[in-house]
């Protein structure tokens, strides 16, 4: 089957999966320190928990709406945000480091399969498409990936 947007494919998960001209998300997030998980640096709003979390859940919902005329969207802005500034437990962290990943993973292959068109709308939506939902991960995901990197940064456990 002859793909004509399969370059423009190819960038929107590049844009969303590689690291080009940011630290890479596995980076970012692999060997954080478990105590300082919770703790939000002086000034700062949110712990690394808590954007983790953020970013875990919002990418969720960008490609549920994506993919499932069904799926309703949490309460925003409160359903967005977890409460908790800690984990609950060291797997806690572990699962939604492995769920963002996966919903990433899953995000790229919706937009990789070339029977998906990327300029249509999505009908259960107010006008989005698949190549704006794609688009809005990229960008939010950097936002708060560099986000997580200040945090680190300003609690010591940026790795060297």
């Amino acid at each position: 089957m002859h793909d004509p947007h399969r370059s423009l494919r190819t960038h929107l998960v590049k844009m969303m999966s590689a690291s080009d001209a940011y630290v890479s998300m596995n980076k970012i997030l692999a060997g954080w320190p478990p105590a300082l998980r919770g703790v939000k640096p002086p000034g700062l709003p949110y712990s690394a928990w808590q954007l983790l979390e953020h970013l875990r859940i919002a990418q969720w919902d960008m490609l549920e709406f994506s993919r499932n005329p069904k799926h309703k969207s949490p309460d925003f802005p409160d359903g967005y945000w977890p409460r908790a500034e800690t984990p609950p437990d060291e797997a806690a962290w572990d699962k939604s480091v492995a769920q963002v990943g996966e919903d990433l993973r899953q995000m790229c292959e919706l937009v990789s399969d070339p029977a998906v068109d990327l300029f249509a709308r999505i009908p259960h939506g107010d006008g989005q498409t698949i190549l704006r939902e794609s688009m809005v991960i990229a960008k939010h995901n950097a936002h708060h990936l560099g986000q997580l990197v200040l945090v680190r940064r300003l609690l010591g456990a940026w790795p060297d």
